[in-house]
């Protein structure tokens, strides 16, 4: 039952989509991005000194890096779910672990050349698949650009996840993790936002505005905080296909907030994706020597 902590967070992501795309009409990218940090950093130091936490770490360049590649990610997903179909953006960034095999199969390859992972090779070509129809329709509405930034966003997001586990293998606690994520996203947004508009900035002079920042930043957040706590108390495979609810979430708000309408062929490449993740994650998880050894305790055990 501690694995449907990941449903809490799936829905939360998704909502944390639907503020984003409502709040991009009035807030550029970089003044989400900030917004989304200050608004972690007060949660997470709050959490991190009742806990009896230390934002000590001897890992800083580590930090810094995530942080790089992570706000990246961010960046480029919040300005691709305020370009495409919510369900489109949110399905294209859940391609994360579709890479990570592609990585692991390059490594594989490149240490021992005569093992071939054919069930990993299937539910990667497999998830290619589900992209040429997914972005089939994105292409004939002259989305293909953003599309193609949601991609690249899912390839930063699986380096990020990658050095997350590595600082948690270190050590690190989530919390300072995300913590440091969070300051990240502070100081990048703001920069960036000064470099794009200088200092002038959109103001949160009515109710409607407040409560969509605060819906980025606490619906985020918030669904960090019930996803570590799935992966810490569920079960690792579980908890790990539980994320791919996300898109069927997405997909509901889309329909019934955005009216957006999908044809087959995207249901179709949705689908596939879909299918062609949670194959991935359970091949990595529990038909690798490592992935069984360490699957009930690493909370990332199928991505690196």
């Amino acid at each position: 039952m501690q694995s449907l902590w990941m449903l809490v967070a799936s829905f939360l992501f998704a909502a944390m989509g639907v503020c984003v795309k409502l709040a991009s009409d009035e807030f550029s990218v970089s003044e989400m991005v900030m917004y989304r940090g200050i608004i972690g950093m007060v949660i997470l130091f709050t959490m991190l000194r009742l806990q009896g936490g230390t934002l000590k770490t001897t890992m800083p360049l580590a930090h810094l890096w995530r942080g790089a590649v992570g706000v990246l990610s961010l960046w480029i997903w919040y300005y691709t779910i305020a370009k495409l179909p919510l369900a489109t953006a949110m399905t294209l960034n859940y391609m994360a672990p579709i890479w990570i095999a592609v990585w692991l199969f390059g490594h594989g390859w490149w240490h021992q050349k005569n093992r071939v992972e054919w069930p990993l090779i299937l539910a990667v070509g497999m998830s290619f698949v589900g992209v040429t129809c997914l972005l089939q329709p994105a292409f004939d509405a002259n989305q293909f650009g953003p599309a193609l930034m949601a991609l690249g966003s899912s390839v930063l997001s699986a380096m990020a996840y990658m050095q997350v586990r590595k600082l948690g293998l270190a050590g690190e606690p989530e919390s300072r993790v995300v913590f440091f994520f969070s300051v990240t996203n502070f100081f990048a947004g703001f920069a960036g936002h000064v470099l794009e508009s200088g200092w002038h900035w959109h103001p949160l002079d009515n109710s409607r505005s407040v409560l969509l920042i605060l819906g980025v930043g606490l619906c985020a957040t918030a669904a960090q905080v019930a996803m570590t706590r799935a992966y810490r108390l569920g079960k690792t495979l579980v908890v790990a296909n539980l994320q791919y609810t996300g898109i069927v979430f997405s997909s509901i708000w889309g329909v019934v907030l955005f009216s957006d309408s999908f044809g087959w062929l995207s249901w179709v490449g949705m689908a596939i994706i879909l299918l062609s993740g949670v194959a991935a994650t359970f091949y990595n998880t529990r038909s690798t020597d490592r992935g069984k050894a360490i699957s009930e305790t690493d909370p990332i055990a199928s991505e690196v």
